[in-house]
């Protein structure tokens, strides 16, 4: 089974294919990504406009190059997946129209994708991919959960954030610093260069006995010591962007371990943008090595927004046979969900 995938959530516009034969892994046989960051870059952030006005020009040239590379062409597709939500309206308005009306084109099958399982099943798509049962991490945009993952579709909710995620830590404190959009990368680069010990920061619910996560203290943390340094911010910078990252990180660590422990397992996945962060894995790596417990992340270019991540959450999806038929839909009608909770999905 050969299935196209296509993510249009927000700010990157993905293309990939995937094959899927029996019961072995699916395999990605190409991919291909364009990111918006340099057109929002002039106005510090998201444009919803002009995200969707760009999708709209870069989706079908990046499926030509996919099938290309692949050595594919369209009437090889069997199924035609696009994100579904959550994700900006209009952005995803233009994946979904696109996918439903090729597949209407080719009379093939078309199935929408919950942008964050996409993200849970991208380790999949490693060298290095994991088994279930696993404990996951999962840290994108504005969503912090820990799950615990039976299989696809099969997922118990252990703890979640109840105000601002890490992502939205990151970029929220990195625009107090001043520091460009996207800001969590600039403040983790900057981090490189300063004292994560030099201020101290709070780590809201480290000890609150449960799997929920707050960021928002902590940003208001960030707020008041910018303002304490005043004149003196430009100098002490780094030292507050790696005081800040050592206090995200930390949170994410104990809370993961924690959920290892309350579940027995001995498995743990990271998915995510925030997963790419360098401090996370190496912290992540060196207390999972001690405790003897596997973990596994994407590949680093594709722990942000892709469409291998949505093709490939589509083929394990219709492997595992967890969707009806209805799922797979012909009709080629269509609705979005900007803001589909996670909590649909979880068994």
């Amino acid at each position: 089974m050969l299935i196209l995938g296509i993510e249009s959530s927000c700010d990157e516009t993905g293309v990939a294919l995937v094959r899927s034969e029996g019961h072995e892994l699916p395999r990605l046989l190409a991919h291909a990504l364009h990111s918006q960051i340099a057109m929002h870059q002039a106005y510090g952030g998201v444009v919803p406009e002009l995200a969707s006005r760009d999708h709209i020009r870069r989706v079908v040239p990046l499926a030509r190059e996919v099938l290309a590379e692949a050595g594919q062409i369209l009437q090889d597709l069997d199924v035609v997946a696009y994100t579904r939500g959550p994700g900006l309206a209009g952005a995803l308005l233009v994946g979904a129209g696109v996918a439903c009306a090729l597949g209407a084109a080719l009379g093939k099958p078309v199935l929408g994708v919950h942008h964050l399982e996409g993200h849970l099943l991208s380790p999949f798509l490693s060298a290095d991919a994991p088994a279930f049962p696993f404990v996951a991490l999962l840290v994108s945009g504005g969503h912090t959960q820990l799950m615990r993952v039976d299989g696809v579709g099969r997922y118990a909710l252990l703890g979640e954030t109840i105000d601002d995620a890490a992502g939205e830590a990151f970029d929220k404190s990195a625009k107090l610093m001043g520091l460009p959009y996207p800001g969590g990368p600039a403040l983790s680069l900057l981090a490189q260069h300063g004292d994560p010990t030099a201020f101290k920061l709070p780590r809201p619910l480290l000890h609150s006995g449960d799997s929920d996560f707050s960021f928002a203290g902590l940003k208001t943390a960030v707020l008041t010591q910018a303002q304490k340094l005043g004149a003196q911010l430009d100098a002490r910078k780094a030292d507050l962007a790696a005081s800040t990252e050592a206090a995200i990180v930390e949170v994410l660590l104990k809370k993961s371990l924690a959920a290892l422990r309350q579940t027995g397992l001995t498995r743990l996945v990271v998915a995510g943008g925030v997963g790419a962060n360098r401090h996370l894995r190496e912290q992540l790596n060196a207390a999972c090595a001690r405790l003897q417990v596997r973990v596994h992340y994407p590949e680093l270019h594709l722990c942000t927004d892709n469409g291998a991540m949505i093709a490939m959450a589509a083929a394990m999806r219709l492997q595992a046979e967890t969707q009806e038929g209805s799922a797979l839909s012909t009709h080629y009608s269509f609705d979005i969900k900007p803001r589909w909770p996670l909590a649909e999905l979880v068994t």
